[in-house]
């Protein structure tokens, strides 16, 4: 019954049979039939089927709502016992988005966790847009960004400093920003369409809100990134995405002993049930990546 209970949930997780027949590796009319012995067993129709949609009947979806929990205990107690023989192991699916800094510090987290959990096979997906972990079989997100499931788990592991950054071409063009009320009089790339952008800056316990305006705005780090590089105005980005730039004399630091508030990093989940190789990792990079990822001092060094 718990077989069946868990095969009815990765079709209800997943809207498809065909889909849940590919995640658990087994055919799609092996597991129609299943899940329709299964209908009949318990007297009740728990799905909808038709030739273009599946959806949950109302008995349905308040099966799902408790089948799902047993499910995730009776894994999470069967990875339990596993990982007291030989360890944590399986597959582990991450996504995380491409920026520059995931590219450099996520990648060193992946490969100190692999080399210490030889049993656990790690892919991890760079995705830009939103990720849909139930969809995608993610096992966990790294992220930025709320998510805006509100069932889903967020724990933040770290943050990264921000600054705001500009060509030198453009600081000799438009002179550099003594404070941060000269901001107005330049041109800032901003991150929302037809708007200005207000920036936060911080020191010590003085805190100043400026609104900038521009000519450019786009909703992507790595445009405005070049948007900067051709000096076209100041950007506000991570403080490590440029860390390369700022090193080769590409952007300068513009008011560097003013801090922008942080951005929080998070890695996501769909439960807090998890199973012990998604455990393994998340306490490992709660260990670490604070480390890779300080707060930037209020000296503005990177």
């Amino acid at each position: 019954m718990l077989r069946d209970m868990a095969l009815f949930v990765e079709v209800a997780k997943q809207k498809s049979f065909s889909k849940a027949a590919a995640t658990l590796g087994m055919p799609i009319s092996s597991l129609s039939r299943r899940i329709s012995d299964f209908e009949q067993t318990v007297g009740l129709r728990l799905l909808d089927r038709t030739t273009r949609r599946l959806a949950l009947t109302s008995y349905g979806e308040a099966y799902l709502a408790q089948a799902s929990r047993l499910v995730d205990e009776a894994q999470q107690a069967f990875d339990n016992l596993v990982a007291e023989a030989k360890g944590p192991s399986g597959f582990l699916k991450i996504a995380a988005p491409p920026d520059f800094w995931v590219l450099h510090h996520l990648s060193r987290i992946v490969t100190e966790f692999s080399a210490q959990h030889e049993h656990i096979r790690v892919h991890v997906d760079l995705k830009p847009n939103t990720v849909d972990l139930v969809g995608d079989n993610y096992d966990l997100a790294v992220t930025i960004e709320e998510p805006r499931e509100t069932s889903l788990i967020m724990r933040k592991v770290a943050e990264v400093g921000n600054g705001l950054f500009a060509s030198p071409a453009y600081l000799r063009d438009h002179g550099c920003p003594r404070g941060p009320q000269d901001l107005r009089d330049h041109s800032a790339i901003a991150p929302t369409q037809g708007a200005g952008a207000t920036w936060l800056l911080s020191r010590d316990d003085e805190i100043v809100p400026v609104l900038v305006n521009g000519p450019l705005s786009c909703n992507s780090p790595s445009l405005a990134r070049k948007f900067a590089l051709a000096g076209r105005g100041i950007f506000s980005t991570h403080r490590l995405s440029v860390e390369r730039d700022v090193v080769n004399g590409r952007l300068e630091q513009v008011l560097p002993e003013w801090d922008l508030p942080p951005t929080p990093v998070y890695i996501v989940t769909t439960s807090r049930l998890l199973p012990a190789k998604a455990r393994s990792f998340i306490d490992f990079a709660m260990k670490r990546l604070p480390g890779m990822l300080p707060a930037i001092a209020a000296n503005g060094a990177i």
